[in-house]
């Protein structure tokens, strides 16, 4: 899962959410470097990554790519599953997808202490509006663009954008299947609230 499931699954608390994005910006042993309830959705994130990685309909998705793709399938997957999740928000939240991008990008930037490389993209991602934009299918394009800038084998990413075109019925078919298992799992895995 990208930015937009992960914070969607993560919980509605400012540390909830701060936390569901820490996930891909901290690395190693947690205990002790942050507060306790952004440790926990930092776990939650690392376990919902786990799920999805093991999750046999993620299996079926990655198989539909070429074999020369599937090593960067996941990557592709989960930024066209934000997509999938933002086209169809209503389905999955009560809460206006507006309305949510804006409570994020509030959160982010009322913390004065945001990991590195979070710190650095967080103004651009509220400016850009990069939550909102996974409604526009060609949003995905630009993302796995920004993704491939990172990778030691950028062209891993190259025509990634026709596969998904071909494949776009199926693997909203995969997502809609996917993500109702994937909320099931997130809600059993959040901590209790005292």
């Amino acid at each position: 899962m990208n930015y937009l499931a992960h914070l969607h699954l993560g919980g509605q608390t400012s540390a909830q959410l701060l936390g569901s994005l820490y996930g891909d910006f901290v690395k190693g042993l947690l205990p002790g470097r942050f507060p306790a309830d952004i440790e926990d959705a930092i776990r939650l994130h690392r376990r919902i990554d786990a799920f999805t990685d093991a999750h046999p309909l993620i299996k079926q998705a990655v198989a539909r790519f070429p074999t020369e793709r599937r090593r960067y399938a996941g990557i592709v997957i989960d930024v066209f599953f934000d997509h999938c999740l933002a086209r169809d928000w209503a389905r999955y939240s009560d809460m206006p997808l507006q309305a949510f991008t804006q409570k994020v990008y509030r959160v982010l930037a009322h913390e004065p202490a945001l990991p590195e490389r979070l710190a650095m993209i967080a103004p651009r991602m509220a400016a850009q509006d990069w939550l909102g934009s996974y409604v526009d299918f060609d949003s995905v394009g630009e993302a796995l663009a920004g993704i491939s800038r990172r990778l030691s084998r950028p062209e891993g990413l190259a025509g990634a954008m026709q596969e998904l075109r071909g494949l776009y019925q199926p693997l909203s078919k995969d997502f809609r299947e996917f993500y109702p298992q994937l909320q099931a799992f997130a809600v059993g895995e959040q901590p209790t609230q005292v």
